[in-house]
């Protein structure tokens, strides 16, 4: 395992960087963009001082402002780059200037057949070789304390830091989505620039590929996912995506922390993409929208019909092919269903083709938009988030925020930021929307006409959207729980940033648990050897048994 490198005395804030391969405003396909963009400067209040490291993708250059070339390198074999540095819309990034990496257009991850990058593995590759680097102290002035990587493109970084065995800043893998792995051929291991030995159980070999989020999760100094029902669901056969075994032997170094949403871009009263502002918490106030956004999708304005919305990506793993299943089932003359999204071409058009059949009933706008999205929130009266699994989901607190109610499946952060409306947690008043169990077409459209029966009951209903309206979604409490952590790895005291009292600051020796990474792996090997004999499809991206 690498060593860690240590300041002489730790004080003051703590220096993050954080590695992604988006961030919103700049590039987003999903919720790791908001989290990555949100979350800094909630950890600003909590002492944590964050640069976030980026791909130099065209919408991230044409961003930045006054930027100053710190270092140029070549991370990999014939791979140059300049490291560029400056701010952005509030934030401070390091940006990897690599035109011929990084210099395209649209989604960044895909072409514009709709295909995978054939380079993408050596982009991400360079992407953690570089905060290895960085983490490392390669770049005068800019040694982070901790480096915060996030999904499989960041994955690589404790890898790097472990073959070469320098002294570093320690590694926290983020989790957002364990479906996607980034596994690469193992042809591929020298173009990464890793050693041969590195191709192992112990090290990055994942079912006969190079695994970048497997490698992540080996090699990092403790594992944080996005909710902590999901945290305990990875550790199964059934979600652990083949790497239940690993992540059962690292249980004492993951942890599930809830995401938060940035309750400034999420306020009714001044999102420019609500028509009809209104204050969080006015049910009054949102009525107008529902009229709107009716008219705007052609659907009948009658502001007594139960109008569902569905704004996601549109895959299986949303559950938005069970979804298409039973809208013949659900609407009717007093119900309404509006959706927004894009993804797998079968699903867009079984969508389309539906929304020809019902006409005066649903409507879909195939395709992302910010804008809907947020104007989604302030018009339905519930949002459908039928997830197969879900992470954590940030849709679900948005539309709470809103005054939107969510029927969701009980599943990962849903389960954790959802109060199901039965009996008891009606009668508390404490209820915020409706789980249902197992996710498949039958629950789900019970959960759907239990919805609709507490719609008619408006006095009812509004005690749903109060509730919802009164919890917490802020990063607040989420970010203290994040800085406790970085502090824990970095034996730091627990201080605040306007708590800095360097007298009272203690030294203590990093936290070095008896489970080190090749330790961890020897104790995955069972279940991962049996995974690789077909008792789990790999490649599944659902994680199904064979």
């Amino acid at each position: 395992m690498h060593r860690h490198q240590q300041e002489q005395e730790p004080s003051g804030p703590i220096r993050v960087l954080s590695v992604a391969s988006e961030m919103y405003p700049f590039v987003k396909t999903g919720g790791l963009g908001d989290v990555v963009g949100s979350l800094p400067a909630a950890l600003h209040t909590e002492g944590v001082l964050v640069t976030t490291l980026l791909p130099g993708y065209p919408a991230v250059l044409d961003a930045l402002e006054g930027p100053v070339r710190v270092a140029e390198m070549s991370p990999l074999p014939g791979v140059e780059i300049a490291l560029l540095e400056g701010y952005a819309a509030g934030h401070r990034l390091l940006v990897i200037d690599c035109p011929s990496l990084f210099r395209r257009k649209g989604n960044p991850y895909l072409a514009p057949d709709g295909t995978d990058w054939p380079d993408n593995g050596l982009r991400f590759a360079c992407l953690s070789r570089v905060a290895a680097s960085l983490a490392q102290g390669h770049v005068p002035g800019r040694r982070p304390d901790l480096v915060m990587t996030h999904d499989w493109q960041a994955g690589l970084t404790g890898a790097y830091l472990h073959y070469d065995g320098q002294p570093a800043a320690p590694v926290v893998q983020t989790i957002h989505n364990l479906a996607f792995q980034g596994r690469f051929p193992a042809a591929d291991l020298a173009r990464f620039g890793l050693p041969p030995h590195a191709f192992s159980i112990d090290g990055v070999e994942c079912y006969g590929a190079v695994g970048f989020l497997k490698a992540g999760l080996l090699f990092a100094e403790r594992i944080i996912t996005v909710s902590p029902t999901y945290a305990r669901e990875i550790q199964s056969p059934e979600w652990g995506m083949g790497l239940d075994g690993l992540l059962r032997s690292r249980a004492d170094r993951l942890r599930g922390i809830l995401n938060g949403i940035d309750t400034n871009d999420w306020n009714p009263e001044t999102d420019p993409s609500v028509l009809f502002p209104y204050q969080v918490g006015d049910l009054a106030g949102r009525r107008p929208n529902k009229r709107a956004f009716q008219a705007e999708f052609g659907l009948r304005q009658d502001p007594n019909v139960f109008l569902l919305g569905l704004v996601s990506r549109l895959t299986g793993q949303k559950g938005v092919d069970i979804l298409a299943d039973i809208i013949p089932h659900i609407l009717d003359d007093q119900t309404q269903l509006v959706v927004v999204g894009s993804g797998e071409v079968g699903m867009e058009r079984a969508l389309a083709r539906l929304s020809r059949q019902y006409p005066d009933r649903l409507a879909c706008h195939i395709g992302y938009s910010e804008q809907l999205g947020h104007r989604i929130q302030a018009s339905a009266d519930a949002l459908l988030v039928p997830s197969r699994f879900e992470p954590c989901g940030l849709t679900q607190l948005c539309a709470v925020r809103y005054g939107c109610v969510p029927i969701a499946s009980r599943v990962g952060g849903l389960a954790d930021t959802i109060i199901d409306a039965n009996e008891a947690a009606m009668a508390s008043d404490v209820a915020t929307g409706f789980l249902f169990s197992p996710v498949d077409g039958e629950t789900l459209a019970g959960a759907i006409r239990r919805a609709a029966t507490l719609y008619r009951q408006p006095a009812r209903w509004a005690g749903l959207q109060r509730n919802g309206a009164r919890y917490d979604v802020s990063w607040g409490r989420k970010a203290q729980e994040y800085a406790r952590l970085f502090r824990r790895v970095l034996g730091r005291a627990e201080v605040g940033m306007t708590e800095f009292d360097q007298s009272s600051m203690r030294r203590r020796p990093p936290i070095a648990g008896p489970t080190g990474p090749a330790h961890s792996a020897r104790n995955a090997r069972a279940s991962y050897q049996a995974a690789r004999r077909g008792r789990v499809r790999a490649n599944d991206p659902f994680g199904r048994p064979g």
